[in-house]
C-alpha cells in the first residue's frame, strides 16, 4: 500500500433511488434476459427469480439494454431506475441449452491488444478464438483472456509473450443466445411457474406480466388464466397490452380488446408503447411499476387508481415508433372501450379506472381498477392472516376471534378512508350442524372500497339579477 501523507479525494457513484418495497403490487414478469452474463446460466430458467434491489440483478438475471432481445429488462429499467419499486419476481424463458445460434468465422479487429465482439448474448464459453486467416486456433490459458465488458459484450484481451500477440485480426466461432427461437408455448410455461412463487419464494404476486408478448391472444390469456387460485390459494391481476402494430388508431381497441379475449374483470389492458428518456417500453411495464408506486404512496393499500398520476412518459408511439398523439375526447373513448392509456395533461397522466370487463359489466368490484385489486388484495391478506387458524379446534372461541380481529382490523381501514366499510359475521343459516362437524366454517364478509371519482361536473350559469343597480 502507498505511504499517505497530506489530504485526498475520492469519488464515489452516484447512488440510485433506494427502493421501496410494494408488497400490494409485486409484479411476475415473463420474457427474455441475458443470462449468458451469469457464472451458471442454467440456474436463471424457467424458475421464479426474486429480485430485491437492482445490485441483485447481476448475479441473478443480467441486464442489457437490447430489450427487443431481451425483454425483462423494460420492467427491471422501470421499476428499479424509473420508479424505485421492489421487489419484482421474474422468470426468463430463453434457454441456453435450446434457444441458441452457432455463428462461425466472425472477423474483428485487434487494437492495443484487446478485440471486441460486439455482440450480445454471446455464450462465453463457446468462444473459439483463431487467427485472423483462421487456420490458428489459440488457447485460452496461453494466448488470450475473455470477459464480458461493461455493456454485456465479449472482450478479448492478447497475452503479452503468447502465440497470438502479433495478431491485427481475429476470427471467432461461438453460439449465442437466440431469443427469436422462443415460442409462445416456452412463455405460456413461463407464465404458469407463477403457481410456485408463494411456495418458493414467500410472496403473493399481484400483477402479472408479459411485455413483448401479452399482445399475443393466447399468452394475454394465459395469463388471465393464472390470475385466480395462484397456488391454489390467491388472486391477482394481468397488465396486458395491445398491438400496436396492427391497431394503429384509437377507435380499433375496443375490437381488438375483445378479440383477444381480454373482456374481464382481471385484465388491464393497455395501448400503445409510451417512450422516456429515448427508451421504449410496453405500456404494461411501464404501468407495472406506475402501480407499485401509487400503491406506496398510499401506505400499500390498492385502494387509489393509478389513473391521472403522473407517469414518466415523454410519448406515445406504435410499434412502427410513430408518434400517437390523443385528444382529451380521444383518452376518454379509449376508456369508454375499457382500455388503459395516457393522457399529456400538463404532463403525461395514466388515464383510465375501468378494468378489460367495462364496459360489459358495470359492477363497481370488476369494472374498477382500485376496487378489483382491493377485494383480491383483501381476500389474499385474510387468508395469510388466518392461515395458522386452519386446524385449530372449532369452538366459539376460535369462531369471535376471527369476527372481533377481522372487524377490528376493517376498522382501522375504514378510519384511515381507504374503504368505506367492511364487516364480518358468522351466520347460524351458512354453518349447519352437519358442516360444522365435519370441521367446516363459512363466514361472509363485506366490503366496499371507494370507487374513483370519474367525473366531476360544474354547472354554471348567468345571473343576471347580480347587474341590478
Amino acid at each position: 500500500m502507498a505511504y499517505k501523507h497530506g489530504i485526498y479525494i475520492q469519488e464515489n457513484p452516484t447512488a440510485l433511488n433506494v427502493p421501496v418495497s410494494s408488497p400490494s403490487a409485486i409484479q411476475f414478469v415473463v420474457g427474455t434476459a441475458p443470462i449468458n452474463l451469469l457464472t451458471t446460466p442454467a440456474d436463471a430458467v424457467n424458475k421464479p427469480i426474486l429480485i430485491e434491489n437492482y445490485d441483485q440483478v447481476a448475479s441473478r438475471i443480467g441486464y442489457s439494454d437490447d430489450w427487443a432481445k431481451f425483454t425483462l429488462c423494460q420492467s427491471i429499467f422501470a421499476s428499479f431506475k424509473v420508479y424505485a419499486v421492489t421487489p419484482i419476481v421474474l422468470v426468463n424463458v430463453l434457454d441456453p441449452a435450446t434457444h441458441v445460434t452457432s455463428v462461425l468465422a466472425t472477423e474483428i479487429d485487434v487494437v492495443n491488444k484487446k478485440a471486441t465482439l460486439e455482440i450480445e448474448g454471446v455464450l462465453i464459453d463457446t468462444v473459439v478464438v483463431k487467427s485472423g486467416d483462421g487456420l490458428t486456433t489459440y488457447d485460452i490459458a496461453d494466448d488470450y483472456t475473455i470477459a464480458f465488458n461493461d455493456v454485456g459484450q465479449v472482450e478479448i484481451t492478447l497475452v503479452v509473450g503468447g502465440a497470438a500477440e502479433a495478431e491485427t485480426s481475429l476470427t471467432i466461432n461461438h453460439d449465442e443466445l437466440d431469443p427469436t427461437q422462443v415460442t409462445n408455448a416456452d412463455i405460456i410455461a413461463g407464465i404458469q411457474k407463477v403457481q410456485e412463487v408463494y411456495q418458493t419464494l414467500n410472496v403473493i404476486p399481484g400483477l402479472l406480466l408479459a411485455p413483448s408478448y401479452s399482445q399475443i391472444p393466447a399468452i394475454g390469456q394465459e395469463l388471465l388464466a393464472n390470475c385466480e387460485n395462484i397456488g391454489g390459494l390467491f388472486s391477482a391481476n394481468a397488465i396486458l397490452d395491445l398491438d400496436s402494430s396492427t391497431v394503429t388508431t384509437y377507435d380499433a381497441v375496443k375490437a381488438e380488446k375483445d378479440t383477444n379475449l381480454y373482456n374481464v374483470k382481471h385484465a388491464i389492458v393497455c395501448w400503445p408503447k409510451v417512450t422516456y428518456n429515448s427508451k421504449t417500453y410496453y405500456m404494461s411495464a411501464m404501468l407495472g411499476a406506475h402501480i407499485g408506486k401509487v400503491d406506496i404512496d398510499n401506505d400499500g393499500v390498492p385502494y387509489v387508481s393509478p389513473s391521472n398520476k403522473s407517469v414518466f412518459v415523454d410519448s406515445l408511439v406504435l410499434e412502427s415508433d410513430t408518434e400517437v398523439i390523443l385528444t382529451f375526447t380521444k383518452a376518454n373513448a379509449i376508456n369508454a372501450d375499457g382500455v388503459i392509456t395516457c393522457l399529456n395533461m400538463n404532463g403525461f397522466k395514466i388515464w383510465g379506472n375501468n378494468t378489460g370487463a367495462y364496459p360489459e359489466s358495470i359492477d363497481p368490484k370488476d369494472r374498477f381498477i382500485p376496487v378489483r385489486r382491493m377485494f383480491d388484495w383483501w381476500g389474499n391478506t385474510f387468508i395469510t392472516t388466518y392461515f395458522n387458524r386452519v386446524d385449530d379446534p372449532l369452538n366459539r372461541k376460535l369462531i369471535e376471534s376471527i369476527v372481533d380481529d377481522e372487524n377490528i382490523r376493517a376498522n382501522g381501514f375504514k378510519a384511515r378512508f381507504q374503504i368505506a366499510e367492511a364487516g364480518i359475521e358468522f351466520r347460524i343459516s351458512d354453518n349447519p350442524v352437519e358442516e360444522l362437524s365435519q370441521g367446516k366454517i363459512v363466514f361472509r364478509q363485506t366490503l366496499t372500497p371507494y370507487p374513483p371519482v370519474e367525473s366531476i361536473t360544474n354547472i354554471l350559469e348567468f345571473d343576471p339579477n347580480a347587474l341590478a343597480i
